[in-house]
This record gives structure tokens, sequence and C-alpha cells, in this order.
């Protein structure tokens, strides 16, 4: 097996260079979140719902780009000029936002640069994240078992940067004054620039193969395949199946299963991209069969998301409504609860990446859908905690910040069972000709979970601060419950009362049953990644032998 010449702690220096390339872009990405949601409510004065739905489909969006650039990257530009064109993209789109920001009283103005701000966030990210998680795998040459370990020490980076954002931006821009969240979004901008010079300055330098060959500056088209063919280029008849395909799912979810525009065309791309890679007739059998295993590992990869991702949104909501966050005399923002999990990842990581290597040295090691399983489990485990310290709490209560402290590190252990290692598998599993695409696959998992966990965050049943805004309306509390539960016809005047401030008038349903209180909120994502987990380990077995030893 070739050397790296250059190697740092037993890896080549190139994974240190996207480490803190990763790193830096992750700071703006997850800055800009921390403070997003809390911006639009207490900014912008949208209602929760409205918030959570643009918050869902922003972190939808941003994963489903992924696939535009994964397949740009794959047939034309190559991983390295598609990861510089991203990353100035996200920085001009922070910068618009820092605009937003700064005029938000003026929403004339706020909201047409937050808007111009998210789409080019959205389209850099497309170009950036796919093609610098595939580069770490192109490091290594095929059979090295460094590989898992590379891409849990390359989730340290995405987590050094999601650690640090929300601490940097959070206190910049979550001061409790509107007129502060432009510095946050500012601090975010320039996370963004340093991650694009790093890169654009030393890639040329570190990040190569083990035989000293630039790793993603030709489009991976022109790179040979596994079995040394180059690979072909896509049939226009398949490009015309899948976006017939795509397009009879958008107009159903649309049109008639009553979606909105952008989740119709995120879980339509869900059925017409699969489409599009599985029907092509250069696969062999045995790429077929892996390509298989993740598209399943990709499925239930959603479970998991849409319930973590509630961090940015219906979690965030509780840090800073039904959580005491008193400490030594003062207040701790809540945009500051999003670096936990952060935090714990850096702690975790090498312990989890220990265990992995102990195992295998005793041939004990699950396999990766068996991880990412247990992973899921694991995530269940944080929401049964949680929603036994909310049991029985009033409205308004605000309960210990243990609690949401213990759902963050539980879900840190689930999250590192899942997420590098399904980077690390679809790295092993994916045709070199599709690899980038294939990423761009994995993405749109999250992207699809990222959506739904906007659309479950707007279940977050009224709280105290809506009962109190009810009040200082002529809405007395009792009179506020009864018009929610449906037994007080509320007034006209209640009725404008209600609009003009953006209060709910009735609990929201799941199923067709009342959320309506945080103890049945969490129980949904207790028995939706539970039940996932569940299904996935006893899948896990048989899909295990179509990955053909590459595991």
């Amino acid at each position: 097996m070739a050397q790296h010449k250059n190697e740092i702690l037993g890896h080549p220096r190139g994974l240190a260079l996207l480490f803190l390339t990763e790193m830096w872009e992750r700071f703006s990405y997850y800055g800009m979140r921390a403070i997003f949601s809390l911006y639009m409510i207490n900014a912008l004065m949208f209602s929760k719902a409205k918030a959570s739905e643009i918050y869902g489909s922003y972190t939808g969006l941003v994963y489903l780009t992924p696939l535009l650039g994964g397949y740009v990257a794959d047939r034309y530009w190559g991983n390295q000029r598609s990861i510089l064109a991203g990353g100035m993209s996200m920085a001009l789109g922070q910068f618009f936002m820092f605009l937003s920001g700064w005029f938000y009283e003026d929403q004339a103005f706020a909201i047409p640069f937050m808007w111009s701000g998210l789409a080019f966030l959205i389209l850099g990210n497309g170009f950036f994240k796919p093609n610098i998680s595939s580069m770490v795998g192109q490091l290594y040459e095929e059979g090295d078992r460094r590989r898992d370990a590379a891409f849990t020490i390359f989730y340290m980076g995405i987590n050094m940067g999601a650690f640090l954002a929300p601490l940097a931006c959070g206190f910049l821009g979550d001061t409790g004054r509107p007129e502060d969240f432009k510095w946050g979004f500012l601090a975010a901008c320039g996370g963004m620039i340093t991650g694009t010079l790093v890169f654009y300055f030393f890639k040329n330098k570190y990040v190569v193969t083990p035989d000293g060959l630039p790793v993603g500056a030709l489009p991976n088209k022109a790179m040979p395949d596994k079995d040394g063919l180059p690979s072909a280029d896509l049939d226009p008849r398949q490009i015309m199946i899948a976006a017939v395909t795509g397009l009879a799912a958008f107009l159903l979810l649309w049109l008639a299963a009553d979606f909105d525009i952008i989740g119709s065309l995120i879980y339509a791309l869900c059925i017409a991209v699969p489409t599009l890679i599985f029907i092509d007739n250069s696969l062999s059998k045995v790429e077929r069969d892996r390509i298989i295993v993740i598209f399943v590992s990709a499925f239930f990869v959603i479970f998991f998301w849409a319930a973590y991702e509630q961090a940015g949104a219906s979690l965030t909501f509780f840090a800073e409504e039904q959580t005491n966050r008193s400490l030594m005399g003062g207040t701790i923002p809540a945009s500051t609860f999003q670096s936990v999990p952060a935090a714990s990842v850096v702690i975790l990581a090498p312990v989890l990446a220990g265990l992995w290597v102990f195992l295998s040295k005793r041939k004990l090691e699950p396999n990766s859908l068996v991880k990412q399983a247990v992973g899921l489990v694991i995530l269940a485990m944080g929401y049964v905690v949680i929603a036994y310290g909310v049991k029985g709490a009033g409205i308004g209560v605000k309960v210990s910040m243990g609690w949401l402290l213990a759902l963050y590190v539980i879900h840190t252990i689930g999250e590192l069972c899942l997420s590098p290692i399904g980077l690390s598998l679809v790295s092993k599993l994916s045709p070199v000709r599709f690899v980038s695409l294939l990423f761009g696959v994995w993405f749109l998992s999250n992207a699809v979970a990222s959506k739904a966990a906007g659309q479950l965050s707007s279940l977050y049943p009224p709280s105290g601060a809506e009962y109190q805004l009810a009040a200082a309306n002529g809405i007395e509390n009792d009179t506020y419950r009864g018009i929610l539960e449906g037994t007080i016809e509320p007034t006209p005047d209640q009725l404008a009362k209600a609009s003009e401030v953006s209060l709910p008038m009735e609990f929201p349903t799941f199923l067709g049953n009342p959320v309506t209180d945080l103890y049945e909120f969490f129980w949904i994502f207790v028995m939706m990644s539970g039940i996932a987990g569940g299904i996935l380990f006893v899948l896990s077995f048989p899909l295990r032998r179509m990955m053909h030893g590459a595991d």
C-alpha cells in the first residue's frame, strides 16, 4: 500500500487541510443557523410556525443542492473548482444576511435581503458540501482501513466549527437586542471567507493521492473507475426517464397531496435521482447492489436527522422559553445550547473511533448499518429523557437546563454511530464516476429530513409566551386554552387580535391527534426514531451481503 511522504498522526496532511476548510465552513453554517430562527421571531416578528416552515425549507434546500454540485463536479468542474465556487457564494450569502439584519426594522429591505442571502447560501452549499466530503475518501487507496477513522476525524472538524459558531455568533448576535443579530451574521461571513482562502492557498500542496496526484482537480468522469475502465456519460434516455418520473411525483405531491412547492420538489427528487442512477446501463451487478445499500441507508437516515435537526428550531424555542438558563447571576443565551452537541462530538469522537478499532481487532465490530440502527435507537433515548423531564410541567414552567444538556449529549453518541459511518459507507460503496453524485444523494436524505424537521417543529405546542401574549391582548388564559381546545368559540375581536400578533388559535395536530403539551411533542420523536432503528437493524444482515465485502 502506497504511503504519503507527509503524514500527520498517521494520516495524510491533506486530511488536516480538509479538516480546517470544513471547520470554517461549518462555523459559517452553524453560526447563522444558531441565530436564524431567533432572528425571524424576535427581529422580523414572524410566528413560530412561519419561522419553522422557513427554517425547514432553507435547511432542506441546503442539503438538496449538493445533487447539482455533485453532478457538476463529477461531469465538468472537478471537486476543487466546485469547492471554491461554493465558498464564494456562501460568503456572499452571509453578507446579504448581515444586510438583512442591518435593515431589520424596514421589512421592505430586510426580507428581500434575507431571501437573497438564503439563495446564495443554498446554492453555495450545493457546490461545497458533497465535494469536500468525497475528497476525504480519495486521499486513501482502496481497502485502506484508516478510512473510517479519517471520516471520524473529518467529522471532528465539522463539529469544531459547529461548537465555536453558536458561541461566537450567539455572543455577538443573540444579545436580546434585535439590532445585534447582524453582527452574528457578519461573523459567519468571516468564517466562510477564512475557510475558502485556506483551501485555495494550500490545496495543491497537500490534497493529493498516495501517489502524489492531485485530488479533485479533474472531473470524476475523467478518472478511471475501480475496474480501471473510463466511466461513461449518462444516456439521454436515462435523464428523460428520471425527469418524467420526478415531474410526475412533484405534481402528485403538490396538486393531489397538497404539499408546498419546496417540499414537493425535495420529495420528488428522492424518487427521480435514485432512478437516474439506478437505471444506468453501465452499472455492474456488484455496483447496483452496493448502490441499493446506499439508498436504504440514506432512507433511514431521514428519520434520524428529522428528529436531530430540532436543535435549530423547536429545541431552540424550548431553550429560550421553557428552560431555566440562569447561571452565576447571568442568563445563558438560548443559541449557546447549540454548541453542546458539537462539543460533545469533539470529546467523544476519539472514544467512538477507538471503540471501533478495539472491536475490529477482536472481529466484533458491527457493520455500518448496525451502527446506524444503534444511532437511531440512542437518539430515541435522548427524547425519552427530555419527555420525562417535562412531564407534568405546567404551561410556562421552566425546567432545569440539565434535561436539555442530557438530550444533546445522548444525541451526540447516536450521531457518532450514524453520520461519519454513513459518509464512510458512501465513499466505500460508490462507483468512482458517481461518487460526488451519490454523496449528493446522501445529503438529499438530509434535505428531506430538514424539510420534515421544520414541519415537525411547527407541531410545537403553545408555550407560556403565547399565553402571556394572549393575556396582554385581552384574552384570558382559561379562555385562550378553551379556544385552542375547540371548546370556546373565539369572538371576531379575539380573532383579529390573534391575527395581529400571530397567536395560534388551535393546538397543532399529528396524525389526527392534537399535540397539547411538550411531553406529547417529544414522544413523536421517540416513536419515529425508535421504530426506524429497529427496522434498520433487522434489514442490516441481508443488506450486508449486498456490500460484497466493501464494508
